[in-house]
């Protein structure tokens, strides 16, 4: 069976070529186990962001909804801060007139402070 070197050669050969396969094997096996996980990263990623989609969708659709009722609710605020400014011009002008008609009642200050009464002795 091993009568020559060359029969050696050929062993030690078939042995080495053995090994190489099996670690291509493995290598292939670990490989291709990579991939299916991140194909499930992948798959997992893109659910997400079909959620997120579908969310700024809705969004999107609320706020051209509501884009209509924009104008009416920015009128009405600005009736409001209207009134309520012109409430407050009224509310002063009245207490300025109230504030002129008694400065022309009013009568000359006095001095307000205790009266002490000295006693003689």
């Amino acid at each position: 069976m091993l009568n020559t070197s060359k029969d050696i050669l050929y062993l030690v050969l078939s042995f080495c070529i053995l090994w190489i396969t099996v670690f291509i094997c493995w290598l292939l096996y670990y490989f291709i186990s990579t991939v299916g996980g991140v194909r499930k990263i992948v798959k997992g990623v893109e659910d997400k962001v079909a959620k997120v989609d579908a969310l700024l969708n809705l969004v999107k659709e609320k706020v051209e909804h509501s884009a209509t009722y924009l104008g009416l609710l920015v009128e009405g605020i600005a009736k409001v801060v209207g009134y309520l400014k012109d409430k407050k011009n009224n509310w002063r002008n009245n207490d300025d007139l109230e504030d002129n008609e008694d400065e022309a009642e009013e009568k000359p200050k006095k001095k307000f402070g205790k009266k002490i009464k000295v006693k003689e002795e």
